[in-house]
């Protein structure tokens, strides 16, 4: 007869939801959560952005276990010192408020507690992720037969594209192999080259134009010499959406230029891809189905909540071609490979739950509509900012970043840290990025709830910040 254990003092057992009958003590648990995380929300602009104090509870475990009364009491204050990504003003990061259908499915996820590693510890959560990066990737033109997997954050899926590219290339014992990548890449392939056991001059960098893009000429001239020297080009990495100012790349130039040299194409779009899901908005993305795999963050833009990004992939074959190892503790797989076989993940929690549920609730339409907000918050503050006093540097998608005009680095400094201080006095959060060699602010506007009034006042306090001496001597 199976016995539950017993958590003394007091004979109580353990805090695991019954598995025969309704659990009171969980449902009353889960709604007093609920109610605590609603009005945290609900109150978000009664709060700054970002916390002027943040009070810790105790960390250790005490010797018995906390009440849920003590539990949530403590829980509320690490929601008090915590990022409020629900504010109007909360528009310095990529860090959206989150779309109500992924909450729950996160939820749901946790409650089941489902592992991706195998497909009988996951049914239906494996079946699903198979089928809806298979859709995304068709969607955002791979072809019929793609697919992909989910990963924990952009720079993991950037990680897993590269050395599937270079086992696909017959490059994994090479340690010539280099990768090519804009100026303004992103830094999680300079830690995938350090991952994979390359160099740091493994990863060569093309300048970029005017308006922050690879060059494809340049990037051309940079192939012809990698040849000549005899160093493999194992990708390209193309960027839709660069860290700071949001340019991407162009993607049929470089297409263009990988497919007769045999190089593999990777289009990190952690930012941007999300735009080739909208037909009214795929042209900023122009030429995105013609790369060998892509990665994808709906985090970013959609309120998918975190993490949640994908590695999508022409040959999704390649996937275990390059990570498979077997897994001789299972039974086989149902379908092509298990999930702990399709990259660097084994254990992964059901994050396909939140993505497919949050899609399913946004719908097409609802995708649309985000990405419109985005871009036109991103028009109306540049059309409210002074471009006499101001260098602003933007692209395609809903980042803007500015400095002013003439200002030399220290200049630049001064001014962005004391007129980023003016902004969080009002409730406005903006990031400091060094881009450039010169300190920008920079605004993100995926934030739904941020209205005209919010882009005003952040108008209104930089233009007044150029004539207020926050420049400095």
């Amino acid at each position: 007869m199976a016995v539950t254990p017993q958590l003394e003092p007091g004979g109580e057992p353990l805090p695991f939801a019954a598995p025969a009958q309704r659990d009171p003590a969980l449902e009353e648990f889960l709604a007093e959560a609920s109610t605590l995380l609603t009005r945290w929300l609900a109150t978000a602009e009664q709060r700054p952005p970002l916390p002027a104090l943040s009070v810790m509870p105790a960390v250790e475990p005490e010797a018995w276990g906390l009440s849920s009364e003590r539990l949530l009491g403590d829980l509320q204050l690490v929601m008090e010192g915590a990022f409020n990504a629900n504010h109007p003003g909360a528009i310095a990061h990529l860090d959206p408020p989150p779309l109500a259908a992924s909450v729950v499915a996160e939820l749901i996820c946790a409650g089941m507690n489902n592992n991706l590693l195998a497909e009988e510890l996951s049914p239906s959560l494996s079946r699903l992720e198979r089928s809806l990066c298979a859709w995304l990737a068709r969607q955002l033109g791979l072809g019929e037969t793609s697919g992909g997997v989910l990963a924990s954050g952009g720079s993991l899926s950037n990680l897993t594209a590269l050395v599937t590219a270079r086992h696909r290339r017959g490059l994994a014992q090479n340690p010539r192999a280099v990768v090519l990548a804009s100026a303004d890449a992103h830094v999680s392939l300079n830690k995938a080259i350090a991952v994979m056991g390359l160099p740091p001059e493994a990863l060569v960098t093309v300048p970029v134009d005017a308006c922050g893009r690879l060059d494809p000429t340049l990037a051309a001239d940079r192939l012809r010499d990698l040849e000549t020297a005899g160093r493999p080009v194992l990708a390209l990495v193309a960027t839709a959406g660069t860290t700071v100012r949001g340019a991407v790349d162009p993607l049929s130039d470089l297409a263009a230029l990988c497919r007769p040299a045999g190089v593999w194409l990777h289009v990190d779009g952690a930012i941007g891809a999300v735009c080739g899901l909208s037909p009214r908005h795929r042209h900023r993305v122009e030429g995105l189905g013609l790369a060998d795999s892509i990665t994808i963050n709906p985090q970013k833009l959609l309120g998918i909540t975190k993490t949640s990004s994908a590695l999508l992939l022409r040959e999704p074959e390649t996937l275990p071609a390059a990570f498979g190892t077997g897994l001789p503790y299972m039974e086989p797989s149902w379908g092509e490979a298990h999930g702990g076989e399709c990259g660097l993940q084994g254990t992964r929690s059901g994050e396909i739950l939140k993505l497919w549920l949050g899609l399913r609730q946004l719908g097409l339409g609802g995708i649309e509509a985000v990405i419109d907000g985005a871009i036109e918050r991103r028009r109306c503050l540049q059309g409210l900012l002074n471009p006499l006093a101001l260098d602003l540097v933007s692209g395609p998608m809903h980042l803007l970043a500015f400095a002013p005009t003439g200002a030399d680095p220290d200049q630049a400094e001064r001014w962005a840290r004391h007129t980023r201080q003016r902004l969080l006095e009002r409730h406005l959060m903006l990031s400091r990025p060094l881009y450039g060699g010169r300190h920008h602010l920079k605004a993100v506007l995926g934030n739904p709830h941020t209205r005209e009034e919010h882009l005003g006042a952040v108008a209104d306090v930089v233009n007044a910040s150029l004539v207020d001496g926050a420049l400095g001597p």
